[in-house]
C-alpha cells in the first residue's frame, strides 16, 4: 500500500444534489474514539442510532442516522462510519466539514477521499478482488437490466470464480512441468504419464467457454455504435424515431434538415444500442451544412456498424443511384473492413408495386418502413447478430475490454505451449515459461499481478465517495 492509503478519509457517498436522504461516510483504521468524541457516545456495531449531528457550538446541524462498522467487518475492510441525514447538499457538505475540522489535530489527517477511494481500499484489503471492484462500477452505470444483472454476478464473485478456476488448472499443469524440469533425472515421461497434453485441451475448452460469456458480458455493458447514413430525405431521422420510439429529430421533407448528429441508446434483448442520426451526404455549397456532413463521416468512422439507408421511391432515379454508388465507395475507403455496412432500403410503404432492389444490394439488404414499422425486428435481429450476441444465459456476468485482452493473451499462450507439447522434440523450459506467461496474464484480471498504474486508472473512473 501507499502511504496515503493509511489515512482515514471522508466523502459524500450519494449523487450530487437533491434528495430524501445523503450518506456521508468516514473510513480509517481505529476511528472509534474520533466517533465517540463527535457524537458524544459510542455506537454499537452495525446498529442504526438516531441522535443529532452537532456543529461545533453543539447546534445540531441535522437529525439523522449513524451506523458504526468495526474493521475487518465493513465495505472497506476499515472501521466505516456512515451519516445518513437529508438529502440537501448544504446539509451533507456541512457535515464532510465538521467531521474535518473535528481531525484536524488527529494523525493521520482525516482528508477528502479520491474517487473510487472506498472500494480501492476494499480491494486492498481483500474484501473483494478487482473483478468485482470494477463490477461495482459497472452496476452503477449500467444501463439495461441485463446489464444491471450481469454486473451482479460478478459482483458475487461469478466471473471471479471462474478465472480463479482457470489459474488452478493452469497452476496444476505448471507445476507437473517444472517438477519434470527440476528432476530430470527420474526419466519421468512426463508428456504421456501426467496426461499434459489432454490437461493442456481441457484448460483451453474452459478458457474458450469463458471467453464467449465474456464477450457477451463485455457487450452488455459497452454495447455497439451504430451510425445511421445516407443521402438527404432517405428516412434517416424517421428511423431514428422509429428505433428509439420517440420522435428525437427533426422530420421534414426538406433536404439538409438534419446539420449535426442526434444520438439515442435502445436496447435490443438488453443490448445498449447507441444510434446516431448524421447529416444527409451530398454534395453542398452551405458552410453550416458542409461541417454537418463532416461530422457525418467522422462519426462513420467510428462505428461498429452502417446502416447505409436508401430512398425505395428513387432507386430508379439515375442520378440518385450515382450517388448511392459514390457513398458506398467513399464507405469502403473510410471504414475498416471488419466494420459491417447494413443496406437498409426505406419506404416500402410508399413504393409503388413490389420493389426492385439494385443487383449490388444482394441477400442481406433489409427492406422497411420507418413510418410503419415493418421490418424493424429484422433489422434488430441483424444488429444484434452482426454484435455477436446470442440469447442472453443465466451465466453471463459483466466484463471489460481489458477482461478480453488478458484472456485472448492467456489464449495466445496456451496455444504457443500445445505446439510445444505436439512437438517432436518439446522444449520444457518453454512450454514451462509459457504457461507462467499465461498465469501471469490471468492474475491481471482479478488484481492478483496489477501494476499501481492500472489501478490508477481504473479506479480514477469511479464516483467520489464510492
Amino acid at each position: 500500500m501507499l502511504a496515503r492509503h493509511a489515512d482515514p478519509i471522508v466523502a459524500i457517498a450519494t449523487a450530487p444534489g437533491r434528495g430524501a436522504v445523503g450518506i456521508v461516510r468516514v473510513s480509517g483504521k481505529a476511528i472509534g474514539g474520533y466517533v465517540e468524541q463527535w457524537l458524544g457516545r459510542q455506537l454499537n456495531a452495525r446498529e442504526a442510532h438516531y441522535l443529532p449531528f452537532p456543529d461545533a457550538q453543539g447546534q445540531a446541524i441535522d437529525h439523522g442516522l449513524a451506523l458504526y462498522f468495526p474493521g475487518p467487518h465493513s465495505y472497506t475492510g476499515e472501521d466505516v462510519l456512515e451519516l445518513q441525514a437529508h438529502g440537501g447538499p448544504v446539509v451533507l457538505q456541512l457535515l464532510v466539514a465538521r467531521c474535518l475540522e473535528l481531525a484536524r489535530t488527529a494523525l493521520p489527517r482525516l482528508r477528502l477521499a479520491e474517487p473510487g477511494e472506498f472500494t480501492e481500499r476494499a480491494f486492498l484489503n481483500n474484501k473483494i478482488d478487482l473483478a468485482q471492484a470494477e463490477a461495482i462500477a459497472d452496476l452503477i452505470d449500467a444501463s439495461t437490466e441485463a446489464a444491471a444483472r450481469s454486473a451482479g454476478r460478478s459482483l458475487s464473485g461469478a466471473f471471479s470464480k471462474e478465472i480463479h478456476s482457470l489459474r488452478d488448472a493452469l497452476i496444476h499443469l505448471r507445476m507437473l512441468v517444472e517438477a519434470t524440469l527440476d528432476f530430470p533425472e527420474e526419466e519421468i515421461d512426463f508428456l504421456k504419464k501426467a496426461d499434459a497434453a489432454g490437461q493442456l485441451e481441457k484448460l483451453q475448452t474452459a478458457l474458450a467457454a469463458v471467453m464467449q460469456r465474456a464477450q457477451q458480458g463485455a457487450l452488455l455493458r459497452e454495447g455497439i455504435k451504430v451510425v445511421i447514413a445516407g443521402q438527404p430525405n432517405a428516412g434517416k431521422s424517421s428511423l431514428l424515431n422509429a428505433l428509439a420510439g420517440a420522435e428525437l429529430a427533426i422530420v421534414t421533407p426538406i433536404a439538409g434538415t438534419t446539420r449535426d448528429k442526434v444520438q439515442q441508446t435502445i436496447q435490443i434483448e438488453g443490448v445498449p444500442v447507441h444510434v446516431i442520426d448524421t447529416a444527409g451526404l451530398r454534395e453542398s455549397d452551405d458552410e453550416v451544412e458542409k461541417i454537418g456532413i463532416e461530422r457525418a463521416w467522422q462519426e462513420i468512422a467510428a462505428a461498429d456498424a452502417v446502416l447505409f439507408l436508401h430512398d425505395l421511391t428513387r432507386v430508379g432515379d439515375a442520378d440518385y443511384a450515382a450517388a448511392d454508388v459514390a457513398i458506398a465507395r467513399e464507405l469502403d475507403d473510410r471504414l475498416h473492413e471488419q466494420v459491417p455496412v447494413i443496406d437498409v432500403f426505406n419506404k416500402t410503404d410508399a413504393a409503388l408495386g413490389e420493389p426492385v432492389l439494385p443487383l449490388e444490394a444482394g441477400q442481406d439488404a433489409i427492406q422497411l418502413s420507418a413510418r410503419t414499422g415493418e421490418g424493424l425486428a429484422a433489422l434488430r435481429r441483424r444488429l444484434l447478430d452482426l454484435a455477436g450476441w446470442q440469447s442472453a444465459p443465466e451465466g453471463v456476468y459483466i466484463a471489460r475490454a481489458r477482461h478480453l485482452a488478458a484472456l485472448r493473451e492467456v489464449d495466445a499462450h496456451l496455444m504457443e505451449a500445445a505446439a510445444q507439447i505436439h512437438a517432436d522434440a518439446p522444449a520444457l523450459d518453454l512450454l514451462a515459461e509459457e504457461l507462467r506467461l499465461g498465469q501471469t496474464a490471468l492474475n491481471t484480471i482479478t488484481g492478483e499481478f496489477t501494476s499501481d498504474d492500472l489501478l490508477g486508472v481504473i479506479f480514477s473512473s469511479f464516483c467520489i465517495g464510492k
